[in-house]
């Protein structure tokens, strides 16, 4: 029986975010029969009365909704054992005629089944279409679909998708009438309307709970394009996959994870909204796979701090650190350094934003990308192109290899500014810190731990390669951008740093 619970550290990354208050109103003063003042408090409408009743709604969805059973094929695996003596005309002789044959075979014969159940629900009934949890059905061998009617039909699976945790399932149509359900508008909902949740708990068969949307947005580290929305409703294992309704009987929600210590509902509950299941769906029935869009972008939240140095007014957007070698920008369209503000008419309030809006994008599109590069804002036109499933989103290790802009200054060998000591990058320094002939700046030799630098992780080997989104080469021209930027009343420098190998990465280091 399935429900997804979430891990230790997702549990504490979520209950940091959790919050519960109650509100009421004010305490006013009210003569009993005895004529002394008794306080009372005003309770809002809503909190007197409560929800009205949902049970003509519940009738008319129940029967979309299905309890899925799966079943997987599971090697004993003890081809060691011995077959034991048993009386002659034992009632067990052929219980383990069949098990040890199965053994002196390798563990290839009929063995044992593990089941599991979760939740489900209808999305075409003249296709036969059901969308689930993909870690509801995830390595079986077979699927088994429960109506609530008590009738059954085996599954075959169109798609899955990982990163999202859908699946998408077909049964036949034609032997059974089925009945199904409209996605309704997960961006309408607002935190407090009231939200339903009919599933399959603990084997149970359908079940329905109430209550409300208690928070969206929700990032609870469970992959990159994590957006659920939080409720109250009882949530329980086995209601994976089951839809979260509004009151209109849409489905906003695809009921996919809980917080709970005991593996019961304790309030915490997540769903995927229906806008971002939507793509993903109509992907896994036309093509049986998802077909998601790439940038080819390493990049890093904007700090206030990084947001202070490039002369933005709030930290927002998300830093580009790298180019990915080979990517759909690999071509000088977007820069390491420019923040990304804005991706086809949508904002990018914060970093993880970015992969989220890029995926949902259409293969080969082409979209106008707002940046702010070198603290004035630009608007550029980029090519989507696609990820493939063995690329990381938004994170895979970026080209090293950085132009450097010549200077005919006169050559520093070394110097030390903002607590590190730093030198020319000559190939007796390539040597001495195993730093790759693709990489370019300026080397750090040395790093007083008590420093700045030393507390943002900057080490010796680390290569300084632009400061300020300007390209350094030499130690006279990183303590000149450094001069220039105290004299502009900067209080932080931003470093483009790039590691032996030519990751790259961007560190604020206060100025001194």
């Amino acid at each position: 029986m399935l429900t997804r619970v979430l891990s230790a550290s997702a549990r504490h990354a979520v209950l940091g975010l959790v919050g519960a208050a109650l509100l009421y109103g004010p305490v006013q003063a009210q003569e009993s029969d005895s004529g002394q003042s008794a306080p009372t408090v005003n309770i809002p409408p809503a909190m007197r009365y409560g929800p009205a009743s949902v049970a003509d709604l519940a009738e008319g969805l129940l029967g979309a909704v299905v309890n899925i059973s799966t079943s997987q094929k599971i090697s004993s695996g003890q081809p060691d054992m011995q077959m034991p003596e048993l009386p002659e005309g034992s009632p067990f002789q052929d219980f383990f005629d069949e098990f040890f044959n199965d053994q002196q075979n390798g563990g290839n014969g009929p063995g044992r089944r593990m089941q599991s159940l979760g939740s489900g629900f209808i999305i075409d009934a003249e296709d036969g279409i059901i969308v689930t949890n993909n870690h509801v059905i995830a390595d079986a061998d077979e699927i088994e679909v429960n109506f609530s009617d008590g009738s059954k039909l085996k599954a075959e699976l169109v798609g899955r998708d990982t990163k999202t945790d859908l699946a998408v399932l077909r049964v036949d149509p034609a032997r059974k009438k089925l009945t199904d359900v409209e996605f309704g508008d997960s961006d309408r909902i607002r935190i407090g309307d009231w939200v339903m949740a009919i599933g399959n708990p603990f084997g149970l068969g359908g079940t329905v709970t109430v209550g409300i949307v208690s928070a969206r947005d929700r990032d609870i580290n469970s992959g990159p394009y994590d957006d659920y929305i939080q409720t109250d409703a009882a949530i329980n294992r086995g209601n994976s996959g089951g839809p979260l309704f509004d009151m209109e009987g849409k489905v906003i929600g695809i009921n996919t994870a809980i917080i709970s210590p005991s593996g019961g509902s304790i309030g915490i509950g997540f769903a995927i909204p229906s806008d971002l299941a939507l793509n993903v769906i109509q992907q896994l029935r036309e093509f049986g796979e998802t077909r998601r869009g790439w940038l080819g972008v390493r990049i890093q939240p904007v700090t206030d701090e990084i947001a202070e140095s490039l002369g933005m007014e709030s930290a927002k957007g998300a830093l580009i650190a790298g180019i990915i070698k080979g990517g759909p920008v690999d071509n000088g369209q977007v820069q390491a350094g420019d923040v990304i503000v804005k991706f086809d008419g949508r904002d990018i309030r914060e970093m993880r934003d970015l992969p989220r809006i890029v995926a949902d994008t259409t293969v080969g599109k082409e979209v106008e990308v707002v940046v702010v590069r070198k603290g004035k804002q630009e608007t550029i036109k980029v090519k989507v192109g696609r990820l493939e499933d063995n690329e990381e989103v938004a994170a895979a290790p970026p080209d090293g290899d950085e132009p450097a802009e010549g200077s005919d200054d006169a050559p520093v060998a070394s110097a030390s500014i903002l607590g590190m000591k730093i030198a020319e990058l000559d190939d007796a320094m390539r040597q001495q810190f195993g730093i790759g002939p693709d990489v370019s700046g300026v080397v750090v030799t040395d790093v007083d731990p008590e420093s700045a630098a030393a507390e943002k992780g900057i080490a010796p080997g680390d290569v300084i390669t632009e400061i300020a989104q300007e390209s350094v080469s030499t130690p006279k021209q990183v303590m000149d951008r450094i001069a220039s930027l105290k004299s502009q009343g900067r209080r932080n420098a931003l470093l483009m740093l790039s590691s032996k190998t030519g990751e790259l990465r961007f560190e604020t280091v206060r100025m001194q």
